[in-house]
């Protein structure tokens, strides 16, 4: 049984609905050991007969038979393992691949190999030594001669150990010297047990093997046998095939990567604009939610929390029974993780302060608390004690003492109160307070204590009742959001919020929503740059798969999967995008620096904070967007016919 058999292959080529046949019924056999040239003129079918032996054509007419298996019937994935493990090519324009060094060349057979790193390595040094190039292996194939790209093809075709050696014209781009160097090497070949098949229309190529087939119209019209075939080495396989790791795939794209590094850095900078922009508007919305934060807690205790029922919002004048909160409430918010304690208070919409007959209105009058004013905005006095004492902001001192607004702490006022009762008739309430403090708060209100407001409802025959609640969040700022949300989930017996919340508290969480949909709607917008970046990818990458045609079919011959070419071009598109969202989170921190150098000599607060947190959701975008983008064109490099891409230039 002969080791290579060609049983009536026939192939044709459509033109136009035109059928032209180029080979009409070729059958032969080789056997290891033998140096074949196929010979004839150019266009008799030598180049298409090649690349159905080798296995980059299946549609043919007739069967392929290798070591007594048919490889008619098998699929992609078979075709290239049969490349892998059995066949090494050798090009006329050498088809080496430009951005690897020749080393790399050589190694790029050897990654579809189980071979460790080292050994890899270990044996493209040797096989390069063996052509006379042990002392180039850094260099690139541009600065190799005709002669020398042809020695490492060589060398690249004997990497894996593979059984037949196809040369397509192998000496059709050298002079005589390097002519016969090179027969000497393939004949060297056939002598260690291979099967060499050169294609090719020099006589003096012919004349060099063990044997002539001669192609004429598409036919064998002589096949002669020079000398006999070298005998078979009794020597194993050693090196056997895989598919290509995807590291040795990503490694690959890497390289490409670096060696169209000054492109790739135009591409980026491109890409990189769309990053920015978004990370930009995260920074700064963070920067301004932290300014406006940092300016009301500077004003208020963010860590009280001022509680009071759930009512019904259309009722304007709610019954005070209905709003009373009592000691089970008491109870029921300190069990709330983080709570520290809990203080009753009352709150009474409008009121007045009168001092030696002169009136000031406030907003709101509320029972003092831990933490209702900062110590540190109490200009003049101290905080209210008893049932005596009350504190005031400086716009109500104002108005008693219009020049000196602080010097009214230690005087007597009188706080009067509308309230309402549980019949919703008005009451007027008053009572005479010292003012211990005066703030510097803008905000008109009055705070008296709580046993102060209890003996003015006291004195008016009205029942008193807290209708506010006061809890004090220990351990920082970042327990205060998940406190209140505890609170605001809590149900009364009808499945209904039994509680509210008021205060600056409610009003910070409300305003930072605010502040959070504006800056998202802003990096939604500075996000469609991203769309351009996209299209620029798409459109990078289309153009890559049209430059580097050859070089996949280069790839694929030497039996790349379609999966390896796919992914090495998603490899790329994922360099790109990493590397360009890098260079836009460093230009955003730069750009932060320079920001916050100015708004901290202006208003004393850095307004940019891009958070890591944004740095790494700006590099994951980045990455998915090009990986996404990446889809098409790898998919178009993949499908890409082999036997069309050797043949482009």
């Amino acid at each position: 049984m002969a080791y290579l058999e060609l049983k009536d292959i026939h192939k044709s080529y459509h033109v136009d609905k035109q059928e032209f046949k180029v080979l009409k019924g070729i059958d032969s056999q080789f056997e290891r050991g033998e140096f074949v040239s196929i010979l004839g003129e150019s266009g008799g079918g030598k180049t298409t007969l090649m690349n159905i032996i080798a296995g980059l054509d299946s549609k043919y007419d007739g069967d392929v038979i290798l070591n007594g298996n048919s490889l008619k019937l098998d699929s992609n994935k078979q075709l290239d393992e049969y490349r892998r493990n059995t066949i090494g090519f050798i090009f006329q324009s050498f088809n080496l691949v430009s951005h690897l060094s020749i080393l790399d060349n050589v190694k790029v057979s050897l990654e579809m190999t189980k071979l460790s790193h080292k050994e890899q390595d270990e044996r493209a040094r040797e096989l390069l030594q063996k052509v006379g190039l042990g002392d180039h292996l850094k260099k690139y194939p541009n600065q190799l001669s005709g002669g020398q790209k042809q020695r490492v093809s060589i060398a690249r075709a004997l990497a894996s150990d593979p059984d037949i050696i196809i040369a397509d014209e192998p000496t059709g781009a050298l002079d005589a010297q390097n002519t016969d160097d090179i027969l000497k090497l393939m004949n060297e070949i056939a002598e260690d047990g291979k099967l060499v098949i050169a294609v090719t229309h020099s006589q003096v190529v012919a004349d060099y093997g063990t044997r002539v087939v001669h192609l004429a119209d598409g036919k064998i019209d002589k096949d002669t046998h020079l000398k006999e075939a070298f005998p078979l080495p009794n020597k194993e396989k050693s090196i056997k095939s895989r598919t290509a790791k995807m590291s040795s795939v990503i490694k690959m794209a890497f390289r490409h990567f670096s060696y169209n590094l000054k492109r790739n850095l135009l591409i980026m900078f491109g890409a990189a604009i769309g990053i920015f922009s978004v990370i930009f508007m995260l920074g700064l919305g963070n920067g301004v939610k932290g300014y406006i934060n940092h300016e009301i807690y500077s004003q208020i205790n963010p860590s009280a929390v001022q509680i009071s029922k759930k009512v019904n919002t259309d009722d304007e004048q709610p019954n005070p029974n209905k709003i009373a909160l009592n000691d089970s409430d008491v109870n029921r918010i300190k069990k709330v993780n983080n709570v520290q304690k809990v203080e009753k208070g009352s709150y009474q919409v409008g009121g007045q302060v009168q001092s030696k007959g002169k009136n000031a209105t406030v907003q709101y009058v509320q029972s003092y608390y831990d933490g209702a004013v900062l110590t540190k905005n109490i200009k003049r006095g101290t905080t209210p004690k008893g049932d005596n004492e009350i504190i005031i902001n400086k716009s109500t001192a104002q108005k008693f003492n219009k020049k000196h607004p602080y010097d009214v702490a230690g005087k007597k006022v009188t706080l009067f109160m509308n309230v309402i009762d549980s019949k919703k008739q008005p009451h007027l309430l008053k009572k005479k307070f010292k003012v211990s403090g005066v703030t510097n708060d803008s905000n008109p209100a009055a705070y008296p204590t709580y046993d102060g407001m209890k003996e003015m409802f006291k004195a008016g025959n009205l029942p008193f009742n807290a209708n506010v609640l006061s809890a004090k969040v220990q351990g920082g700022v970042k327990n205060v959001q998940p406190a209140q949300d505890k609170i605001k989930a809590m149900k009364d017996s009808n499945g209904k919020a039994r509680y509210q919340l008021a205060g600056a508290g409610s009003i910070i969480e409300t305003l930072n929503t605010y502040i959070n949909l504006a800056v998202y709607v802003l990096a939604a917008i500075a996000g469609i740059s991203l769309l351009v970046s996209a299209i620029m990818i798409i459109v990078v990458l289309y153009i890559s798969v049209a430059e580097r045609t050859k070089e996949i079919g280069i790839l694929r011959a030497l039996g790349f999967s379609r999966r390896n070419i796919r992914w090495l071009f998603i490899s790329e598109a994922i360099f790109l995008g990493f590397f360009s969202s890098v260079f836009s989170v460093i230009i955003s921190y730069l750009l932060q620096a320079g920001v916050n150098n100015l708004s901290t000599s202006g208003i004393g607060y850095s307004i940019m904070q891009v958070s890591p947190g944004n740095a790494i959701f700006g590099i994951v975008v980045s990455v998915v967007i090009c990986l996404l983008a990446a889809l098409a064109p790898s998919g178009k490099a993949a499908k890409v016919d082999p036997v069309v891409s050797l043949s482009a230039e």
